[in-house]
């Protein structure tokens, strides 16, 4: 669930608020009790997956995937007579 930004126009009591996606939109200020909230727009980090079980590479594309499996296991030797890199093995 995305966090929210509100500010109130008739205290200027700023805060968050945990909300879900499709929950309405606070109306009321928790300070002053007037009607004023302004949910403020900000750039926000979009969705964060925490815990155990994400990874950066369970999304990969099949482009990196085939060029890891070309590089091998162990990447590149520096070998020019083992490696097809252009430029392998140039000191």
């Amino acid at each position: 669930m995305p966090t929210y930004d509100y500010e109130c126009g008739g205290c200027g009591h700023a805060f968050e608020a945990f909300q879900s996606v499709s929950e309405p939109h606070l109306k009321r200020c928790p300070e002053c009790k007037k009607p004023k909230l302004q949910r403020l727009f900000g750039g926000g980090a979009g969705f964060l997956f925490k815990g155990s079980g994400f990874y950066t590479t369970d999304y990969r594309s099949a482009g990196y995937e085939s060029a890891a499996k070309a590089d091998g296991p162990g990447g590149c030797s520096g070998d020019p007579t083992s490696c097809s890199r252009p430029g392998c093995g140039d000191a």
